[in-house]
């Protein structure tokens, strides 16, 4: 479950800000992960509550934008929202296309909390 891996590198990640920053904790965390990033969010879901306690998320409210995937066709350059790699353009038919957005898999903000 490769979603253990992205907890933890998130929980580590937040942990060095807070350390940074010379807070105490993570009040909300901001995450981008994208429909075509391969995560599972039952999966990540379950890895986070599993993860987090004791951490500087412990208490944190999570947030999670799921940009929708967009492709643009190799052939005649139409850009259209796709579910799939391998979805062929609605305009043309090719196959070849370049995904644009819903790679994603990010911490977009994090807002720290000082005691």
């Amino acid at each position: 479950m490769h979603e253990l891996s992205i907890v933890m590198s998130i929980v580590d990640l937040a942990q060095q800000e807070v350390q940074k920053a010379k807070a105490n904790s993570v009040e909300t965390i901001e995450l981008e992960i994208g429909t075509l990033s391969g995560v599972e969010m039952e999966a990540l879901d379950f890895a986070w509550q599993s993860s987090i306690s004791g951490t500087v998320l412990e208490n944190a409210e999570r947030i999670v934008h799921r940009p929708e995937g967009m492709a643009k066709c190799s052939g005649c350059g139409h850009i259209f929202q796709t579910e799939s790699y391998f979805d062929a353009c609605p305009k043309c038919g090719e196959f070849y296309t370049e995904i644009i957005k819903g790679k994603e898999l990010r911490v977009k903000t994090l807002t720290l909390v000082s005691d």
